[in-house]
Parts: C-alpha cells; structure tokens; sequence
C-alpha cells in the first residue's frame, strides 16, 4: 500500500515541518513515509470507531528497517500478568533506570546494548509514560524470497494525532533507530 505522504528532509525539523502540516485531529488513516537522511521510517495511524455491533480499534506505528538481524529486543508495559509470570520465575532485563524497570518487561539477547538503547533521557521520558505498546525488534518476510528483514517496531494501542505527542515519539524512535544502526 502507498503512503498518503511522503516526507523528505536531512534534520527531525524538516521532516516534521511537513508532518505537522498534513496530520490533524480529524484523520482516521494516514501513513506515511518519513525519508529523514539515509533513513527511512513508515508511521501508521488507523483509527476504526466501530458501530453497531462491532467495537473500534485504533492503532499507531513507528516502522523502520534494519541492517543488524542478529540483535533482538522486546519491551513492553507490565501488566497483570507479568506480574504473575515475575512471581513464579519468569525473567526480564533490569536496565538500571527505576522509572522504566518498574513499568517495563524487557527481553533482549545483549543485555549490555539493550541498556546503552534505553539510556536517553527522551527516551525514558517517552517510555515511563507510554501505555498499551510493544516495542522492538520484529522479523518480516522479504516478499518474493525465504530471507527475513529486521525491523524496529514502535505499535501503540492507540489512534494517537496530537503533533507534538506524535513528535515526541518520533524523536525517541530515531534516537533508538540511529543507537542501533551505530
């Protein structure tokens, strides 16, 4: 599926210049593809009210490819559940920042590099506060091959459309994306 828009520029300022100026409250589907340097990053927002029988979803998504596709992680907000699965033996990786071990579930397989991710204050600004997401590493079939392609993956239980939220967690994106393409 082609994006609605696609947004080119060599700073966060001027691609987002362009993203302000076509996202507003009103949209219930929009994606677009974010050309930022020698990066590219797909944001999709679906918003799904629903009716009648039926209930409404909405969802938003950060999705970048990746050159590295051995280094895998996983996070997301604690709930319930982990809290149970924390009380008989299941683990998750501390990463020394109470704020986001609190409140977060991490798997990784380099506990060292997952850690060095998560050390930007915008980062753990964004994710102490963030809730119904997942966020990592997610393999994608290549189409027309048997290869997978690494991607880095930001899905959010939500239709989100506030620009400057919208900013916020494009910013802590890149600063993940550009940690992990170092």
């Amino acid at each position: 599926m082609e994006p609605d828009k696609i947004c080119t520029g060599n700073t966060e300022d001027e691609v987002w210049q362009q993203l302000a100026a076509d996202i507003n409250a009103d949209i219930w589907e929009y994606q677009a593809l974010i050309k930022q340097g020698a990066r590219e990053i797909k944001l999709d927002i679906d918003i799904d009210l629903g009716g009648g029988f039926e209930g409404g979803y909405a969802t938003t998504c950060f999705s970048s490819p990746l050159t590295d596709p051995n280094f895998r992680f996983a996070a997301h907000e604690q709930d319930f559940i982990d809290e149970i699965g924390k009380f008989f033996g299941m683990q998750d990786v501390k990463i020394g920042f109470k704020q986001l071990d609190d409140r977060l579930i991490i798997k990784t397989n380099d506990t060292d590099k997952v850690k060095a991710l998560f050390a930007d204050p915008s980062v753990i600004e964004v994710f102490t506060v963030l809730t119904d997401f997942d966020f990592g590493i997610r393999l994608h079939n290549v189409e027309g091959s048997d290869q997978k392609q690494a991607f880095l993956e930001l899905n959010i239980k939500d239709g989100i459309t506030d620009v400057e939220i919208l900013r916020e967690l494009y910013h802590a994106f890149c600063v993940v994306l550009d940690k992990l393409e170092q």
